[in-house]
């Protein structure tokens, strides 16, 4: 049968009519087998323009039917093979319903939370995933790139393989697996030939790379070979881009030693001042360095212990701030203007006590934090009146940019003595703790324990509304102290009428870091709550979350 046709080259003409428009250019004659006369009817009773996308239509038929098959190059050689234990059935099935995001019966919660969690678990047992859900398994990384790592060591080799042919998923190739884990899952590109494993495609993604990329694969270096990422980094440093040195300088807080000090104190003559600053914040969480030893001569300058004299005064810290920024302390990254608005004095004194090692303090007054902290702070002016001796003369006094100088250089050195000095005791229902201000900076450098211990302490005393970032530092999931503590809030919280909203941010947490074991309590309150009432809603879906979590975890820990 003759296929309904137009005269002449019909596809270019048919190109040519739609450029130009059918105002301009008549339709192409049609011709065609008597069979399809109805169809050219229809087509030239329409008007113009649809008659021309009837045209279009037919044309695009006649084409796909009449294609030839090309010669086929020969089958690809398969991949490499992958010695991992594939998943339980169970976890296979979890795994589709995590990355298709359907909810299973009665489930209502957000699976995007949960899939990290699934992945990092699976990976830990060195799983592989199921082919069939490979395409599904890349998808979600590539509209998540912070899956990409657990998804490509899961994938394996035969993701890797799968990756060479579909540019969609590219980024396989340019995702390092981070060393020291199975080295099955690191298989890169694919291959027979015996299983041979490719080269790591660290230093392609190091040359070729985004920029992302190029950060991640450098900070996952610095934790198995800083000293090979630093050559790395040296050797393209005087070619990259200001704003890329500032965040590969970033990279290098992992296994920073005393071996980087000589780059970073070059780095401190750099033309960027944003580069120069973070340069010397590093130096100073080294406290051998040399940077760090300037910036302790210039505390000592700072800040004096004063002891009493027979019988008058008290034992008190005498501040005598800066008078200028010289050019050496500009070096060492103290900027002479201050970026936050403060009295230029109180700046540089901060910045001066945040980079001091804060070992000098305790070996110089034989203090300890806690003894420290105690004493009366007093500006050396006033003290030398003979006034505020006593450490009554506070108000206007340089205690808290002191305390807060400690804070950051606590954060800035891991310094775990000084941050729980700086935090106090656990606060006890209706007493306040001993930090000023948001202390989740200092309590990430406590051990995860006392993290959480400190946390369910505060929440007790505080409620949840001031407990976001404090529960963000804390290890998950969370210990069961601290899960308790967090459920208990949430019943106070709902029986004096307050709106389950008011607490989004640290519920959306409670759904991946909640201790599973506290499923029954959370039920419990569900059942208890007015039914079709947003708190009823609220722990019905907190609740189906943990038992999900929970039976995710146990099909994983077989």
């Amino acid at each position: 049968m003759t296929a309904l046709t137009t005269a002449g080259d019909s596809w270019e003409e048919l190109q040519t009519t739609a450029m130009l428009g059918t105002d301009r250019r008549p339709l192409p004659a049609l011709t065609g087998s008597p069979a399809l006369s109805a169809a050219a009817q229809a087509v030239e009773r329409a008007d113009a323009a649809t008659a021309l996308l009837e045209l279009a239509a037919l044309e695009t038929v006649r084409r796909r039917a009449g294609a030839v098959a090309a010669e086929a190059d020969g089958l690809p050689e398969p991949a490499a093979p992958d010695p991992r234990r594939e998943l339980p059935e169970a976890a296979a099935r979890r795994l589709a319903v995590l990355v298709g995001g359907r909810s299973s019966a009665g489930m209502v919660a957000n699976l995007g939370e949960l899939l990290p969690q699934w992945l990092a678990t699976a990976r830990e047992h060195d799983f592989r995933a199921p082919a069939a859900l490979l395409p599904a398994l890349l998808d979600a990384a590539r509209a998540r790139s912070e899956l990409r790592p657990d998804a490509v060591a899961l994938a394996g080799p035969l993701g890797r393989w799968l990756a060479e042919r579909n540019p969609d998923w590219r980024f396989v190739t340019r995702t390092a697996v981070e060393p020291g884990r199975s080295a099955s899952a690191a298989g890169g590109a694919s291959g027979g030939g015996g299983g041979t494993a490719p080269a790591d495609p660290g230093d392609r993604i190091w040359e070729e790379g985004l920029f992302a990329e190029r950060v991640t694969h450098l900070t996952r270096l610095r934790r198995s070979a800083p000293a090979a990422a630093l050559d790395l980094l040296r050797g393209t440093w005087s070619t990259e881009r200001a704003e890329d040195r500032l965040l590969f300088l970033d990279a290098l807080q992992e296994g920073l030693s005393p071996l980087d000090e000589p780059f970073l104190e070059a780095a401190l003559s750099d033309r960027s001042k944003n580069v120069r600053s973070t340069a010397a914040e590093l130096l100073s969480t080294l406290p051998r360095s040399a940077l760090a030893a300037r910036m302790a001569e210039r505390a000592r300058a700072a800040v004096r212990l004063v002891r009493p004299a027979g019988e008058t005064g008290g034992t008190r810290l005498v501040v005598s701030p800066p008078v200028e920024c010289d050019s050496a302390m500009q070096r060492d990254g103290i900027p002479p203007k201050s970026p936050t608005g403060r009295g230029q004095r109180a700046w540089w004194f901060g910045e001066i006590i945040a980079a001091a090692p804060l070992d000098l303090w305790t070996s110089d007054t034989g203090l300890t934090p806690e003894q420290l902290l105690r004493l009366p702070v007093v500006d050396a002016d006033v003290d030398l009146t003979g006034q505020g001796g006593d450490g009554s003369v506070q108000a206007g006094s340089w205690a808290d940019d002191l305390r807060e100088g400690w804070a950051r250089a606590a954060v800035r050195q891991q310094h775990v003595e000084w941050a729980r000095a700086l935090l106090g005791p656990s606060p006890r229902p209706g007493q306040a703790g001993g930090t000023v201000g948001a202390p989740a900076k200092l309590l990430a450098v406590l051990p995860p324990a006392e993290r959480a211990a400190w946390t369910a302490a505060f929440i007790e005393s505080h409620g949840l509304g001031e407990a976001f970032q404090l529960l963000g530092a804390c290890a998950t999931p969370w210990t069961p102290p601290l899960s308790t503590s967090v459920v208990a809030a949430l019943e106070r919280s709902a029986r004096t009428g307050a709106y389950p909203w008011s607490h989004s941010g640290v519920l959306g947490m409670t759904e991946r870091a909640l201790a599973p074991e506290t499923a029954p309590a959370v039920e419990a309150l569900a059942s208890g709550a007015a039914p079709d009432t947003a708190w009823a809603d609220t722990f019905n879906r907190l609740a189906a979350t943990l038992r999900f979590r929970e039976a995710m975890l146990t099909e994983l820990n077989v």
